[in-house]
Order: C-alpha cells, then structure tokens, then sequence
C-alpha cells in the first residue's frame, strides 16, 4: 500500500512545471486489460542512445510475440527531470507498471512504499549470477527494490605513444596501484604537457566511488539514522588528486574545473597523456579520436582495500500498485536475461551486472580497445553506503561537492575539507 511521500523543498519546487509537462505530454498510467483478456504493462525506459533504444524495442518486440497474454508497452521517458515526474507520477496514481531509473535515486521510493518487494520473484539463476555487492545496492530494508542491469566504473585512458615516448611500461595484470598511476603521470609530464588530465567540474560521485577502494565509506548506518565520518580513507583520494595537481604538477589543474568530455579534447590533442573517465567513454574515443591515435585503458585503479568502486547501477523496479507485479517481475527476469542484458549492455558502453552477461559482452567486443579492463572492473563493484542514506543528495548537492571545488582548486586545506564534509551533513542531519 502506498505510504506519503516525504518531499524535499526542492522537489516540492519541481511539482507545478512537471506536473504542467506530464498534462501536456501525457502521463503513464498502470498496467491494463484489454477485451481479449491479455494483460498490458506499461515499462517507462529512459535509454536515450539510438543503438539501446533499438536494443531494448527488440527485446521487447521478441517478449510480446512469445507472450500474447502478457504485452508490455514501451513509455519512452527522458532523464532529465525524472525524480520530479515520478514523485508527480506517484503521488498522482499514474506511475507506469515497469520503471527504469538508478540505484542512487530510486532508494527513496523504495523507503516511502512505492516500488513492490521482488526478493521472491527473481529468477534464481539470475540472483546467482549477480554478485551480492551489487544486489546490496538495490536493497532497501532487506528487500530488493529493483533488477540491477548496467554500470559504470572510473578507468585510465592512455596515449600509448606518449607512454612509450617517456619509457614508460603499460601496466598489465588485475589492477594498477594509485602510486603507480603517480608515477606515470610524472613520467609523462613534459613541457607543454601534462601526464593527467581529469574532469572534476562535478567532483562528488568521484570521490565518493573511487574513495571505496581506500575503505572510505564517509557514512555509517541507514536512512535517518546515518551518521558521517571523514577520516584519512575518504581522504585519501582527494589528497592524491591535489598532490599530482599541486605538489608533483603532473596533472592540469585546468582540467579540474571541466567536464570529462571537455577533457577528451586534450587527450585527443596530446596536451595530457591519460585521463580518468567513465567506462562508457570507450566507445566514444573509439569513434571520435582522430585517426591514428593510439590508446589504451589500464587496469582498475587499486587502493589499499583493492580495486573496489560504488556500485550505483541503473535499475528497472515495479510500481508496487501495478495490479500485475508478478508479470512485471516475469518480463523483467526475461528482459534481464543474459544475452540481452549483454546486447543491451555493449549498445550503451555499459558494464552489464550479471557474469554471464559481462561474458557476452566480451564476446560481443571481440578485441575491441579497453573492454577486457573495464569488464574486469566489474568484480569490484559494491553497494556504497551512501545509496541508504536519507539527504544524501542535499549532501552531495549543497555541501559536498562545493566544498571538494575549493579543496582542488587549492582554496582551502584537506582539515578544512574534512571539516566542512562533517560539519555540513550535522547541518541537514539536524
């Protein structure tokens, strides 16, 4: 039964203009039954690539014609403003039977009774085939919300000329130490170049995610009951990346205040010889670098807990309203079998959550630039605890991320970092 919806000020801000957008576009509503008596599902999909969207049609498309009693209809949705339309969508009885969003941000739905228990209906094999630190960041409350599909991880994209030009041995193996990562970028760090660029214009979900691999988890506990802690393992990443900026000046600290497309620019241009992106960049340097540009991705960087990275896949949960739950969950266990979970996956550059389907996909890729690397990635990838924290995002949003701008632009210490961390979140814990 659904509970009331706890909403932030700034949601309650966005209710008028979505709700004026959903009136004008049409809003989803629940699942229905047609004269025929077939049951028909409303999935809301925000895959926004062309080549995914064609993926998931198909999928799609093979499920109705094998399942004339159980169709299920595409509702393509947008990311942009997503929250807002499923807190109208929600509190207004119109959310779709089937819904596509992520770990991070469907959690709180999940906590106000919206998305429906699937703990008992997913498909052992595929409960197996997925690790429990990725289950872990779709449970809320011992129940699992949602079906984990793709993720991404933070990877090292390097020039391999500039590398072998400076004498420097590609790493190989399992993972690649942050010293190790220091020293190339030292290596390579000439006039008029630097070794490291890095896009950290929005620094938070960076920090937070590689911070795992030092044992930096920043919050303890659940909901409102969590509590902070910033020590030296969630700093530990922040004071690398200030130490290569600032003390070795191997990595632009231009590049700090940019997105990681605009670093891509450089890269390509040879003015740094590696960058730290995400995964899905793969397939974009494969298409946009110029041509004969050679390159390659590192293993996964390894902190003194391993080569661990957040968890934070994109999800497909059911509206816990929907008067088909059980077929929604029977779809889902099909749509999120391996090999389309696999097509889907490679379609949008995106590490898929299941074993058999990261196989697939290496399959798919064949000898294909970086996928070996980042498909290895995936063994790292754990539920973070920030996913079960309640003001999280006003976290993130208000203190956070302003406070690690001023800390790599060199405007304040890494005690006053660590301060204003802990002090904010007293502030919005109350």
């Amino acid at each position: 039964m659904r509970k009331t919806l706890r909403l932030s000020a700034v949601a309650f801000a966005g209710i008028a203009a979505v709700t004026l957008s959903a009136c004008a576009q049409g809003s989803a509503s629940g699942g229905s039954d047609s004269e025929d008596g077939a049951v028909t599902l409303q999935f809301q999909s925000l895959s926004d690539q062309p080549a995914t969207q064609a993926a998931v049609k198909e999928i799609v498309d093979t499920w109705n014609a094998d399942n004339p009693d159980v169709q299920v209809e595409i509702v393509q949705a947008g990311w942009d403003g997503t929250y807002d339309k499923l807190i109208t969508q929600f509190t207004g009885g119109t959310a779709p039977d089937i819904i596509h969003y992520e770990a991070s941000s469907i959690t709180s739905f999940a906590i106000d009774g919206y998305l429906a228990d699937l703990t008992d209906l997913i498909d052992p094999a595929l409960r197996d085939d997925i690790s429990e630190g990725i289950w872990d960041s779709v449970t809320v409350n011992d129940q699992i919300i949602a079906y984990p599909s793709t993720l991404q991880s933070y990877m090292v994209f390097a020039n391999t000329d500039l590398l072998e030009e400076a004498g420097v041995e590609i790493p190989t193996g399992d993972s690649m130490t942050w010293d190790q990562l220091q020293e190339i970028a030292r290596a390579t760090t000439v006039e008029g170049r630097f070794g490291l660029g890095w896009g950290l214009a929005s620094p938070t979900a960076t920090m937070m995610s590689l911070s795992l691999g030092f044992d930096g988890g920043f919050f303890e506990g659940e909901g409102e009951d969590a509590s902070i802690e910033v020590g030296d393992d969630e700093l530990a990443v922040p004071e690398r990346i200030h130490e290569m900026a600032f003390t070795d000046r191997s990595l632009d600290p231009t590049s700090l205040t940019q997105s990681g497309s605009e670093v891509l620019a450089s890269f390509y241009g040879e003015t740094v010889a590696l960058t730290v992106q995400g995964s899905f960049q793969a397939t974009n340097i494969a298409d946009d670098a110029p041509e004969g540009f050679n390159w390659a991705v590192l293993p996964p960087l390894e902190g003194s807990a391993g080569a661990v990275q957040a968890a934070n896949p994109q999800t497909y949960s059911v509206n816990v309203d929907s008067e088909h739950v059980e077929e929604s969950a029977e779809f889902l266990n099909f749509f999120l079998g391996a090999d389309n979970l696999a097509e889907i996956a490679y379609a949008d550059a995106l590490i898929p959550s299941s074993q058999t389907a990261r196989d697939g996909v290496a399959e798919l890729a064949g000898d294909a630039v970086g996928w070996e690397q980042i498909l290895a990635s995936g063994d790292g990838l754990v539920g973070p605890p920030f996913l079960k924290v309640d003001g999280y995002t006003e976290w993130k949003d208000t203190i956070a991320t302003p406070a690690f701008q001023q800390y790599l632009a060199d405007q304040i210490s890494v005690d006053q970092l660590g301060t204003q961390l802990s002090d904010g979140w007293a502030d919005i814990a109350g």
